[in-house]
């Protein structure tokens, strides 16, 4: 048995997470959870001034049993007034079946990769097969890992990239063109975008929705990722209506993310959201019926996710001896 707490800094969390592996955790933790094997996760808002935390917490059968609480702070104005991250936070991982502390890890990257991998996943399960044409909106960390990820499991041959910030959108499309296989170019005009795409990702931080019903063509895969408390909005209630709605975790959508406003609204209620991803992924529910039908999944980001990726860093800093132990207990 390992002695005292891990310690791990984000440059050292970020060399241990890799996205192909973390796609497989996640997709195999909403598989679990789909088939009753792990229990129902917990989440957390507060609020502050200029932004807020979210507390969100699992525990799961990951080779050992493993707890996991996440402590994210999300501040959108901090890289113009303090020149700090947007997102800042840690996780405590424990035994599950001791209540030892293992680690504490910085969680920036684990947040990005882990929602990189489930919007893959999403996508894998729910997009036509053949899509080859993505829209990024949101040009940021978040939408890097998103393209990334899609590539790994779909056959992308061009990226458009949209910001409320043209340079994002400018540096984006020249670094991720050199990174990957994948024609890249910067747009400003998102309905031009969407009406020759595929798949659309959303991951900004947003209070007013910006894509529209009618701009959305027959048979996109839409990941909306941005929407993780009430006040942020992406995706249009009447297009939320009007498609067939998979979500991460159906009681957080209804809570914090993009569905709760067309449920607000009166346009949805919980029995109208046709899935949870868990759910296609065990084949309990079908995912994709027409190459005409649209898909949206809605993304609130979920504890599981997290547990399955910290258990990966951990076992391998473990294994290879990366990272600072301290016992807390002396």
């Amino acid at each position: 048995m390992e002695k005292g707490t891990l310690l791990l800094t984000r440059e050292q969390v970020a060399s241990l997470l890799g996205i192909d592996e973390c796609i497989a955790a996640v997709e195999a933790a909403f598989n679990s959870y789909a088939e009753g094997k792990t229990a129902d996760p917990a989440v957390l808002g507060v609020h502050a001034s200029n932004g807020g935390f979210h507390i969100k917490a699992a525990v799961m059968d990951c080779g050992r049993w493993f707890f996991v609480s996440k402590i994210n702070a999300n501040f959108p104005g901090n890289p113009k007034q303090f020149q700090l991250p947007t997102i800042q936070g840690i996780i405590a991982a424990f035994d599950a079946e001791n209540g030892r502390p293992l680690s504490l890890m910085d969680s920036t990257e684990i947040t990005v990769i882990r929602t990189g991998a489930a919007t893959a996943v999403a996508a894998k399960h729910l997009s036509r097969a053949d899509s080859s044409v993505i829209t990024i909106c949101g040009c940021g960390k978040q939408g890097r890992i998103s393209l990334e990820a899609i590539s790994k499991v779909r056959p992308l041959e061009r990226a458009f990239a949209f910001d409320i910030d043209p340079n994002s959108a400018e540096r984006f499309a020249e670094e991720l063109s050199r990174q990957l296989p994948i024609e890249v170019k910067s747009v400003s005009n998102l309905a031009e975008a969407l009406r020759e795409s595929d798949i659309c990702v959303t991951c900004t931080t947003s209070k007013h929705h910006f894509i529209e019903k009618d701009e959305v063509p027959p048979g996109m895969f839409i990941a909306a990722v941005g929407a993780d408390n009430e006040e942020k909005q992406e995706i249009d209630p009447k297009l939320l209506q009007a498609s067939k709605v998979v979500v991460d975790h159906l009681g957080q959508c209804l809570a914090i993310g993009d569905l709760h406003h067309a449920v607000q609204l009166g346009l949805m209620k919980r029995e109208d959201v046709h899935a949870e991803i868990g759910e296609v992924i065990a084949k309990l529910k079908p995912g994709r019926t027409s190459a005409e039908e649209v898909i949206i999944f809605d993304s609130t980001g979920t504890a599981l996710q997290d547990v399955a990726a910290s258990a990966i860093v951990y076992d391998k800093a473990v294994r290879t001896g990366i990272g600072m132990m301290i016992d807390f207990s002396t």
